[in-house]
């Protein structure tokens, strides 16, 4: 993956200057959340090295209170104790899929992304190894899956949905299902997704 992980460190904001709110869909959501500010928090978009790179993602809890059952990458809220927006990143991951952090390389981040539900949120990228073991915790996630990266970079698997939503339609990405396996990969997951895809075929 050493040369994909050189494209992607090319694309992405290094780690030393990390994004600063708001989310480049800030003015989407104004109407609805008002200017903000918005509550930190930070999700890993972790890309699994092999022969054919993956993005791990999880499937939420159906009895979570919010996104439940939804698609997402492992993440949630900055806490007091993070140093920063990996440490949230790194320290979710391991609470949710058993992600040992010395199995994680970050690389960079996205830029940040508000949501509906009142967060910013920063993505961290990062290199999982090939062997690292992912364990769900049930309390949170019901399951742990992978997409090829290239899939997700394929700008003909996303597609822009028209949605009501609080009285007012709002175009939302979505990815057609990967080899019909069902899930549905929608929202500000394929959001962040779509936002690697621009910086990553960006001249």
């Amino acid at each position: 993956m050493s040369a994909l992980s050189a494209d992607l460190r090319r694309a992405l904001h290094p780690l030393h200057a990390p994004p600063q709110p708001p989310g480049w869909n800030h003015d989407e959501l104004v109407d609805l959340l008002g200017p903000g500010p918005r509550t930190a928090a930070a999700v890993l978009v972790g890309i699994r090295a092999g022969a054919t790179p993956t993005v791990v993602l999880t499937r939420r809890n159906e009895q979570l209170r919010t996104h439940a059952g939804q698609v997402s990458f492992p993440g949630g809220r900055v806490d007091a104790r993070d140093a920063d927006a990996v440490a949230t990143a790194l320290r979710e991951s391991a609470e949710e899929i058993g992600l040992d952090p010395r199995a994680a390389e970050p690389l960079g981040f996205l830029d940040c992304f508000d949501t509906v539900s009142g967060y910013c949120v920063t993505p961290v990228v990062a290199r999982i190894a090939a062997a690292a073991a992912l364990r769900p915790n049930p309390a949170e996630v019901a399951e742990v899956f992978e997409v090829p990266l290239a899939f997700l970079l394929d700008p003909e698997r996303l597609h822009t949905v028209t949605m009501d939503y609080r009285g007012r339609p709002r175009r939302i990405h979505e990815f057609e299902p990967y080899a019909g396996e069902g899930h549905r990969i929608w929202g500000a997951t394929a959001a962040m997704l779509f936002n690697l895809m621009t910086r990553m075929t960006r001249p």
